[in-house]
C-alpha cells in the first residue's frame, strides 16, 4: 500500500509561529517513516500554505529562510525581518517570496495532496477553529479538536465563565475589553483592581499562548499597572522625553525589542497621527526604520506616541496570583475504551524566577520539570480528576494540554486548557507520554489514528475517512509484525565531560529519528562513570526524556516508578498495548561492551569530548565486533589533541596558528612566576 501522507501545518501568523515551526519539525522528524510520508506544509505570515522545500525544515528560525535574504533591502542591517515586514505586498509579490523556498498550495488543492493533516499552529488561525474549519469544510480529517473546543480553547475569557459555572476553582478576575481601554471607557479600574484582586496580581491576553504579553504586577503602582495592560494589549506607549534622550543606537535598541513577537508588541504597528483639520489619520508602519524616522519626527517633549500592533489582543484578564506549585497536566483520548479521558503524571515546573515565561518555557535550563509533581499520592489523583473533568466540560477532543496551581493549602486551579500542546523535543507532551512508555513517534501515530477516530464519529460525510482508518490499522498490525526485523542500534549518550548535557540532546535526536524509520529500532544506552571504568546502562524511555544528562543519572540510581504512575500505566494500557513497544519501560539494566554487542548490531556514538570522540569508545567496540559511526580509534585520538592536530597539519603543509602547550605541570610554574612579577609568560619545551 501507499502510505499515508500527513500533511504537517506548521509557521502560521500569531505570535507563536517560531514555537510552532520548531514544533513541526518535531512532528516532520518523528512521524513513522514505515507508516506515513511527511509534507511539510509552511503557513505564512499572509496565510498561504506552501509546499516547503525539506531543506529549509531544519533551518532554526523561520526568519533565517523567509523572507529570501535577496528580499530583504541591503540597507537593513539592524534588524531580523518576518515577511510581513516587507509591506503590504500584493499577491504576486508574495508569489515570488514563496517561489524561492517551494511551492504555493492553494485551499483547494491541499485535498489531492495530502490524506491528513496534522496541526502543529499556535494562537489564533491556529487553535481557535479557523483551521479546523476550513479542514471540515474541505473533508480533510486534522489533529486533536474540533471547531467548538478549539474556539473555546482558544479564549481564556470565555473559558473562565465556563470554568466557574462548572464548579472549578478560580481566583478573583475580571476582564478589560481593547475597546473601552483605548477609548478611555474603564474609569476606576485601577481601584477596582487593588480592592477586586489585590497583590500580587496576572495581567494577560486572552487569547495568546507560550506566556507572551503576561506580567505579573507585585507592587502598588499604578504607571506599571497601565504598562502591563498595555503589554498584555500590544499597545506601546512612549515617552516623548524619553525617546529623545535615547543616542541612534539605543533607539535601535529599544525598537528592536518592541518589534520582537516574543517580548514586544511585534510589527506593523498603526499610529494615529492628529491632522491639521483635528482629524485623525491612521498610519501603518510594517519595519522597523520608518517606524524610527517617524519617532524621531513626532516624538518630543510636549508629544507622546501610543503604537498599536496590527494583530493586537481584545480582550486582556486580570486575576489574582495563587501561591504555590505551578504544573503542566497532559490529557488523552482513549476512544478504545468509551472515549475516556485520562491524564497523565502532572509535571511540576520548577523556575528560577516568578514567571514561566516565553524564555522560560522555550530555552534550555531555565525551567525544570519534576513528574509527577512532587505531591501527596491524593492531591497527584486530585490535580487529574480535575484535569479530565475540564478535558470532558469543554468537549475537547483526541488530547490536550491543562495548566495550573496546586495552592499552599491543596487547592487545584486550572488556569489553561490548550488544545494544542508545544511539541518540541523537550516539551511536556512527550515528556508525560514516556512516562507511560510512548516514544514521540508512537504518540503522534496515536493522534493521528484517535484524531481519524473522532473526525468519523462527529463529522458530517465521515464515511470517507473510513477507508483511511482501515487503512492506518492494517499499517499497524503489520509494524508489530515487522518490528523483529529491524536492525537494532545502540545509540550511547551521555557521558562523564562538561559536554553530557549536549550529548543527551544529540543523542535523543538521534534515537528519535531512528525510532521513526523504517530500518532501524533503537535502544538508548546511558554512559557515565570514569576514564578507567565506562558504565553503561540501557534505559527507558521515560529516563531518556529527562531534562539532563544529570536528571538521569539520578533517575538511573534511584529507579523508581511512582505508585500513581503505575496506576496510569495500567489506566494506559489499551493505548500502550496498541501503539507502544515492550521495551519502552524496562528498569535500567547496565551493559557491558560484550553484552551491548549480544543485543545490537550496530552502535551510534552520540557522545561528546572524552569519551566519544578520543578513541577509548571505538577501541572497546570494535574489541567486542560492533560497527560505529564516524571516525576510528586512530584519528579520533589524533583530533582530541588540538596540538597534536595542528602539528601534524604543519608538518604537511597546511596553514595553522602558531601554537604552544601548556601542561598542568607548567602552569603551576607560570602563575609562580607571575607571583614574582614576572610580565610575560614564556612556552616551556
Amino acid at each position: 500500500m501507499s502510505k499515508i501522507k500527513v500533511g504537517i501545518l506548521f509557521g502560521g501568523r500569531s505570535k507563536e509561529r517560531e514555537i510552532s515551526f520548531a514544533g513541526g519539525r518535531t512532528v516532520y522528524d518523528n512521524l513513522n517513516k514505515s507508516i506515513f510520508e511527511a509534507i511539510p506544509l509552511f503557513v505564512d505570515s499572509f496565510g498561504n500554505f506552501i509546499l516547503l522545500d525539506w531543506n529549509f525544515v531544519y533551518k532554526g528560525t523561520i526568519r533565517d529562510f523567509y523572507p529570501p535574504v535577496e528580499f530583504i533591502p541591503a540597507t537593513n542591517t539592524d534588524f531580523q525581518y518576518y515577511a510581513e515586514n516587507l509591506g503590504a505586498l500584493t499577491v504576486q509579490q508574495q508569489d515570488e517570496l514563496i517561489s524561492k523556498i517551494g511551492k504555493k498550495i492553494q485551499a483547494h488543492e491541499l485535498g489531492s495532496l495530502i490524506d491528513f493533516a496534522f496541526l502543529a499552529l499556535h494562537g489564533p488561525y491556529g487553535e481557535d477553529g479557523r483551521i479546523q474549519g476550513l479542514l471540515e469544510y474541505l473533508h480533510i480529517p486534522y489533529s486533536g479538536s474540533g471547531i467548538l473546543p478549539s474556539a473555546i480553547g482558544i479564549d481564556k475569557s470565555v473559558q473562565k465563565k465556563l470554568m466557574v459555572n462548572a464548579g472549578f476553582n478560580s481566583p478573583k478576575h475580571f476582564t478589560i475589553d481593547r475597546t473601552d481601554w483605548i477609548s478611555g471607557n474603564v474609569k476606576g479600574v485601577w481601584e477596582k483592581a487593588k480592592s477586586e484582586i489585590g497583590f500580587p496580581m496576572v495581567i494577560k491576553p486572552a487569547n495568546q499562548g507560550s506566556s507572551i504579553g503576561i506580567s505579573i504586577l507585585s507592587t502598588e503602582a499604578e504607571l506599571l499597572f497601565i504598562s502591563t495592560i498595555e503589554k498584555a494589549l500590544f499597545l506601546k506607549w512612549i515617552d516623548g522625553t524619553y525617546w529623545q534622550s535615547l543616542s541612534d543606537a539605543a533607539k535601535i535598541d529599544y525598537i528592536r525589542t518592541v518589534s520582537d513577537i516574543r517580548e514586544g508588541i511585534g510589527m506593523p504597528v498603526k499610529v494615529n497621527v492628529s491632522l491639521s483639520n483635528n482629524n485623525v489619520n491612521e498610519v501603518v508602519f510594517y519595519n522597523q526604520y520608518e517606524l524610527i524616522d517617524f519617532l524621531n519626527a513626532h516624538c518630543s517633549n510636549t508629544h507622546n506616541v501610543v503604537l498599536q500592533a496590527l494583530d493586537g489582543e481584545s480582550t486582556v484578564i486580570i486575576e489574582g496570583f495563587i501561591e504555590g506549585k505551578e504544573f503542566s497536566c497532559i490529557v488523552l483520548e482513549d476512544t478504545d475504551s468509551n472515549n475516556v479521558a485520562i491524564a497523565l503524571p502532572p509535571t511540576e515546573i520548577r523556575k528560577g524566577k516568578e514567571l514561566f515565561d516565553y524564555r522560560s518555557k522555550y530555552l534550555p535550563g531555565l525551567s525544570r520539570k519534576i513528574t509527577p509533581i512532587e505531591a501527596t499520592d491524593e492531591q497527584i489523583n486530585a490535580i487529574r480528576k480535575e484535569c479530565e473533568r475540564l478535558f470532558s466540560e469543554l468537549c475537547f477532543d483526541v488530547y490536550a494540554r491543562i495548566d495550573g496551581f496546586l495552592s499552599t493549602d491543596g487547592k487545584v486551579f486550572l488556569n489553561d486548557p490548550n488544545t494544542t500542546s508545544g511539541m518540541m523535543p523537550s516539551s511536556f507532551f512527550f515528556h508525560q507520554a514516556a512516562e507511560i512508555g510512548l516514544t514521540p513517534s508512537q504518540l503522534l501515530t496515536y493522534i493521528i489514528r484517535t484524531s481519524l477516530s473522532k473526525r468519523i464519529k462527529n463529522s458530517k460525510g465521515a464515511f470517507i475517512y473510513e477507508t483511511l482508518l482501515h487503512k492506518l490499522d492494517t499499517f499497524l498490525d503489520d509494524e508489530k509484525n515487522a518490528i523483529n526485523n529491524k536492525i537494532p542500534v545502540a545509540v550511547i549518550l551521555g557521558g562523564y565531560s562538561s559536554e553530557r548535557h549536549i550529548s543527551v540532546e544529540s543523542g535523543r535526536n538521534i534515537f528519535e529519528k531512528l525510532a521513526s524509520s523504517e530500518k532501524y529500532s533503537p535502544i538508548p544506552v546511558f554512559l557515565t562513570g570514569d576514564n578507567a571504568n565506562h558504565l553503561m546502562y540501557q534505559i527507558p524511555i521515560n529516563a531518556l526524556l529527562k531534562d539532563n544528562a544529570d536528571d538521569i543519572k539520578d533517575k538511573i540510581n534511584n529507579w523508581k516508578i511512582h505508585p500513581v504512575v503505575k496506576q496510569i500505566i495500567a489506566e494506559c494500557k489499551t493505548i500502550t498495548d496498541k501503539y507502544g513497544s515492550p521495551n519502552n519501560l524496562i528498569a535500567p539494566k547496565q551493559l557491558s561492551y560484550a553484552d551491548l554487542a549480544k543485543e545490537v548490531k550496530q552502535v551510534f556514538i552520540a557522545l561528546h569530548g572524552r569519551p566519544g570522540e578520543d578513541g577509548a569508545i571505538q577501541e572497546k567496540l570494535e574489541a567486542v565486533g560492533l560497527t560505529y559511526n564516524g571516525s576510528g580509534k586512530e584519528s579520533s585520538s589524533i583530533t582530541i589533541d588540538k596540538f597534536r592536530t595542528n602539528e601534524i597539519l604543519m608538518k604537511h603543509g597546511f596553514l595553522a596558528a602558531k601554537h604552544c602547550l601548556i601542561t598542568n605541570d607548567d602552569w603551576k610554574i607560570i602563575r609562580k612566576r607571575l607571583s614574582n612579577n614576572f610580565k610575560t609568560i614564556t612556552c616551556i619545551p
